[in-house]
């Protein structure tokens, strides 16, 4: 339920800082305004002040902003006063704020009003987020482009294809009077053929955006010394992991976030998969299966110079189906029996390389872009979720079905409730629905001053 009482949140991060701030936003702020700094800043003006006490002793001088409604980011009165960034100072001021009757703001809770208030539709809140929690460049440029309101427009481009397609079939079923034959109206199926183009244009865009939003997750397995640790020092740039001889150097999950041309990429290595492991080390094998049940992508280790093995087997055929499995093939500088190469065998991917010398590191950084179908251009991409992408495939596959009825079985009332739960897909991603349960999850991942 829609609320209008006064919220009031820290907005920049807790610790120690040259600025922080206090966000304040609900209707009617002229009270509290006039409660701490004894007077109503002129709208949208920064005004040098000091910040009051009740007994008017002075909790802190600097900053304070007014943006009366509906000229603000909440589209509500909202009041920031920006004082040093100390967390004491800021605590005072907040608690300051609670007594002049604000309450303090629920994670996300800003960002909910916005919408409420049709300042930003869902899917801006939500780049809102992701532009917060960007881990490259190319994730922020692409959220910035979700914040401006681009993803929602091609999904409103989307809606006025498809409603205008429900209101001529529609109005064929209700005033059958007009006779009108959609069913011969060679347009009409080609405008379906042409919105089943732009959804599987806008869900390749999204599928895009959302690698650069969530990335993949990559665990390393494979017997110990296969050469885990030093694939991970490699593609992290770093020595991250230990690095020895010794069976078992690795004895528990680490983990690395890395970008690969602008492509999130979390690098998960593993303890040495083993029988005659001792007590930690069966601690470690532990983690790093289940690790692999969280995977989004395996790469199986194989020293090169052992060739592949029984156990090597074992191994492969215990990673869950689900998953995308890559063997890479380590040191084959060793004994020079292949070289660098990628092939496919039995429809899975098989690498060849030397972590040593370096060779063949580049087939495997390209291998695990093309998995995750990044192709490298971020420019034009939006930012999405996986909500996104469910309902942009469920939109997609209710305009087949529909399609489907019409082409076999001219059946126009089965196209017409296709084209309606098609709808019903798309309206989730802006946020024009109902739907209190799905609303509250999103915000609720929100950091307290959003």
């Amino acid at each position: 339920m829609y609320q209008h009482d006064v919220i009031a949140a820290q907005a920049t991060p807790p610790g120690k800082g040259g600025v922080g701030i206090i966000r304040v936003s609900g209707d009617n702020l002229k009270k509290i305004s006039n409660a701490i700094l004894g007077k109503v800043p002129s709208p949208r003006l920064a005004e040098y002040l000091p910040f009051f006490t009740a007994e008017k002793e002075i909790i802190d001088i600097g900053l304070a902003i007014y943006f009366p409604a509906p000229n603000s980011f909440t589209g509500e009165d909202v009041l920031e006063l920006h004082g040093h960034g100390g967390q004491v100072l800021l605590d005072l001021l907040l608690k300051r704020v609670l007594e002049c009757g604000a309450r303090l703001a629920n994670p996300g809770e800003f960002s909910f009003r916005a919408f409420q208030n049709d300042k930003i539709d869902l899917a801006q809140a939500e780049a809102i987020s992701d532009l917060i929690n960007s881990t490259t460049e190319a994730a922020a440029k692409s959220a910035m482009r979700s914040l401006k309101g681009e993803f929602s427009e091609k999904v409103h481009e989307l809606l006025e294809e498809l409603i205008y397609v429900r209101v001529y079939v529609e109005s064929s079923i209700d005033f059958p009077e007009e006779e009108i034959d959609f069913l011969a109206d060679e347009a009409l199926l080609n405008r379906i053929d042409k919105l089943l183009e732009k959804i599987t244009e806008v869900l390749n865009k999204a599928k895009q955006g959302a690698v650069l939003n969530e990335g993949m997750s990559v665990v390393i397995l494979g017997q110990p010394n296969a050469g885990k640790s030093s694939l991970l020092n490699c593609l992290a740039g770093h020595d991250a992991a230990i690095v020895t001889d010794i069976e078992g150097t690795t004895r528990d999950v680490l983990k690395e976030s890395i970008d690969i041309d602008g492509m999130p990429l979390h690098i998960i290595d593993t303890a040495g998969l083993r029988e005659d492991a001792d007590v930690v080390e069966k601690e470690g094998i532990k983690r790093a299966w289940n690790e692999v049940e969280k995977a989004d992508h395996v790469l199986l280790l194989i020293d090169d110079s052992k060739s592949f093995s029984e156990k090597d087997q074992q191994i492969l055929a215990s990673i869950p189906s689900n998953l995308q499995v890559t063997i890479v093939h380590n040191k084959i500088d060793i004994k020079g029996i292949h070289t660098e190469a990628l092939t496919e065998q039995n429809g899975r991917t098989e690498i060849y390389l030397s972590i040593k010398n370096r060779v063949g590191i580049e087939l495997l950084t390209n291998h695990l872009k093309q998995a995750m179908g990044f192709e490298g251009e971020s420019d034009g991409l939006f930012i999405a979720r996986r909500r996104h992408l469910n309902a942009l495939e469920r939109a997609k596959q209710a305009v087949e079905a529909g399609h489907k009825q019409i082409m076999d079985h001219a059946a126009g009332e089965l196209l017409s409730e296709d084209l309606k739960i098609a709808q019903a897909a798309l309206n989730e991603i802006t946020g024009e629905f109902d739907n209190e349960d799905l609303l509250g999850e999103i915000f609720s991942s929100f950091c307290i001053g959003k």
